[in-house]
């Protein structure tokens, strides 16, 4: 016994031992080589995020979303846990001067020029904006501990003294994205918005004039003129970039929920009114959302000012100076791993920096500005730009041209039921099904799901559609939104009177009219789907398109439409949808489902029958669906595209301006730039000054 307790105790001796040891060991490596990984790691995650920071622009994939929220939250947090690395290594207190510690701390500087960020992305979202305060104090203090970890390793060392032009960049890169967050905050972005103050005529001069005459006798009567002059000054905007850029600056306030002046809605309605297609106009609004997205969300504000101009600059020229510098003097003090890690981040950061200027070579801001050079300067530029996109577009090192991902996402009610059969098996497996299914939908499916239709085709027809109606609908002022939208759809009776119903059923139950057009559609294109007209089909493209795009909308992004039940509607609808499904085996697919459907008989109303506990409108959709069947093909699916085409446009219209901000940083919506686009035709809200000044004139007799 005593034998097995000793041999127990050498046993677990030798086992502390070899941990000591082994821990030991893990301790001293943790010790030499953190700094270097956690520099590297912060150097690899700026790479990623100027790489992927301006693509999800125009790619509206999870992968990307994925990669670049977690390089963003990374990035900060990487360089912050390496400068407090730096603020606790332990110095040797035998040596008046340690080689290893100097040249680790003069990484500090690339950390603080690693937390400045790329110029591509500032912000993830919106809402990292108005944190800016917050990060202001953050920058500030990883200033503070960088300027004091050069103090701790200051010996009046070549390296010391170079660490000086770096702490310069880096303090104008944390300068750069402060300002940048805070001028895209909402508070400041308003105010930037708000005209000068317009204290209107002079009415306590007018009224001394009014009683000095009086006052000599004479009768006095006051009429007044209204200053409604619109000076339309489009005369040199044939280019879609000078439109954008001259009506950017005109409808930004749009961003910052303000309203615009009449003037402005009739110099921008006549441009647009007087564009043959839709292609042309959609053109100007990506345009100008491409630049309301670098504004809010990159540095292109501030870096194509004189001052960003001059930031950028300093800070190469700084970088440059520190590279060559850094290559001329002695390094045999140091260790060949730090010295080749300190021309990584060197090169790094200029690389960076290049790379940045060619992304900005090559952005619409920059094709702007050359208008306005001399021509000599202009040839240089583009070709500099030719040369970087030959070198580097090969290899899809540089972003793609595309301004917007031009895809709608897609979600159809019938195909979801199909899948979301009840699960054939005992009591308790159907539960456990049914609770998987449930926790999929509600935290999984709305962050996963993903099903895109491009929104370009040969002829543009979608936006042709939509431009056609839109263009139309702003001829007529003065009425509802719901009503202009539908005001130039038919001129006989029965047409005026449908389209004013359905005008009536949107304000009051726009998910309702969304679900059961959405089935309607869906059951009228199963029965039509043999026609071989050409139209015809792209009638049923165009209405499919959007009825599946305003689904999706309301299942993944029910606040872009107006408030209601819809996910309370959708669930009911789909329930009973399933209940019909499972009671006929052999309907395995979307057009035996709808077949079944449309042969219902609806000759009662489906609400005096079942009352309106259940929100279900999947018969409502039938009743709709017969309902048309009098209209010939062509005349059915183009009714059909233009109530899409008018909800679309109601809903862009209801959508609150951050929503719509929201967007653009995720590929863009088809649904804000519906909604820019009826800003410009003065289709809006937000065009409530109606008239100009009253010029008031004194009569006498």
């Amino acid at each position: 016994m005593l034998i097995i307790v000793l041999s127990t105790l050498i046993f677990q001796h030798q086992q502390m031992t070899l941990i000591g040891i082994s821990s030991e060991r893990i301790r001293t490596i943790r010790n030499r080589w953190e700094v270097q990984v956690l520099v590297l790691l912060s150097l690899f995650l700026q790479m990623v995020l100027i790489l992927l920071g301006k693509r999800r622009k125009y790619i509206p994939k999870n992968w990307i979303r994925i990669f670049l929220w977690v390089a963003y939250l990374s990035a900060d947090w990487i360089a912050t846990v390496s400068l407090g690395v730096l603020s606790r290594k332990e110095v040797a207190k035998t040596q008046s001067y340690e080689p290893d510690y100097v040249i680790m701390a003069f990484w500090a500087p690339f950390l603080l020029v690693h937390l400045g960020g790329p110029d591509t992305i500032t912000a993830y979202s919106l809402e990292d904006n108005e944190l800016w305060p917050r990060r202001l104090v953050e920058l500030v203090v990883q200033l503070i501990v960088s300027l004091y970890v050069l103090s701790r390793s200051w010996v009046y060392t070549k390296v010391n003294f170079l660490a000086i032009p770096m702490l310069i960049a880096g303090i104008i890169k944390i300068g750069e994205r402060i300002w940048v967050l805070r001028t895209a905050s909402n508070d400041v972005f308003r105010d930037s918005m708000l005209p000068r103050p317009d204290p209107g005529p002079n009415y306590a001069k007018f009224m001394d004039g009014h009683d000095a005459k009086k006052a000599e006798g004479f009768k006095i009567s006051v009429r007044t003129i209204i200053d409604t002059s619109t000076a339309v000054r489009h005369n040199n905007l044939s280019d879609p970039l000078d439109a954008a850029s001259y009506f950017f600056s005109t409808f930004k306030p749009l961003f910052a929920d303000l309203i615009l002046s009449f003037q402005d809605r009739e110099n921008s309605r006549s441009f647009f009114q007087q564009k043959n297609t839709g292609k042309e106009a959609f053109e100007v609004i990506e345009i100008e959302l491409g630049f309301m997205y670098d504004l809010l969300l990159t540095k292109a504000g501030l870096i194509h000012s004189w001052l960003g101009s001059i930031c950028r600059f300093v800070s190469l020229l700084c970088t440059i100076s520190t590279l060559i510098a850094f290559l001329i003097i002695d390094r045999n003090d140091y260790s060949t791993i730090d010295t080749s890690v300190t021309f990584l981040l060197l090169f790094g950061a200029i690389v960076l920096e290049i790379y940045a200027v060619i992304v900005l070579l090559s952005s619409d801001w920059t094709k702007l500005w050359q208008r306005k050079q001399k021509k000599p300067l202009v040839d240089l530029i583009s070709k500099a730009n030719s040369c970087f996109q030959s070198c580097f577009g090969s290899c899809k090192l540089l972003p793609l041209k595309d301004r917007w991902s031009e895809s709608v996402g897609q979600y159809n009610l019938m195909s979801h039921c199909i899948k979301c059969r009840s699960f054939k098996g005992s009591r308790t497996m159907k539960y456990i099904h049914e609770k998987l299914e449930k926790y999929w939908y509600q935290n999984l499916e709305k962050y996963w799901y993903q099903n895109l239709e491009p929104v370009r085709d040969e002829d543009e027809r979608l936006k042709e559609k939509i431009f056609e109606q839109l263009k139309n609908a702003s001829s007529i002022s003065d009425i509802r939104v719901s009503e202009q939208l539908f005001a130039y759809t038919g001129n006989d009776d029965e047409t005026k009177k449908f389209f004013r119903d359905l005008a009536q059923s949107m304000e009051v139950d726009f998910d309702e009219t969304i679900l059961r057009w959405h089935i309607a559609t869906d059951l009228c294109h199963y029965n039509d789907q043999d026609s071989d007209a050409q139209n015809v089909k792209n009638l049923i493209r165009i209405s499919k398109l959007l009825s599946n795009y305003l689904v999706y909308l309301l299942v993944m992004y029910p606040y872009m439409l107006p408030s209601g039940i819809g996910q309370i509607r959708f669930q009911d609808t789909c329930a009973e949808a399933i209940e019909i499904i499972e009671e006929r085996e052999y309907i395995s697919d979307e057009k035996k489902a709808c077949e079944l459907l449309f042969k219902v008989n609806t000759e009662i109303l489906p609400s005096q029958i079942k009352g309106d506990r259940s929100k279900s409108v999947l018969f409502d959709a039938c009743i709709v669906a017969h309902s048309l069947q009098f209209l010939d093909t062509k005349q059915k699916w183009e009714r059909i595209s233009q109530v899409w085409v008018g909800m679309l446009s109601y809903a862009a219209s209801q959508c609150s301006w951050n929503y719509h901000a929201r967007r653009l940083s995720q590929g863009g919506e088809l649904l804000t730039h519906v909604w820019l686009l009826m800003a410009h035709l003065g289709i809006t809200k937000h065009f409530q000054i109606s008239r100009g000044h009253l010029r008031a004139k004194l009569f006498l007799s």
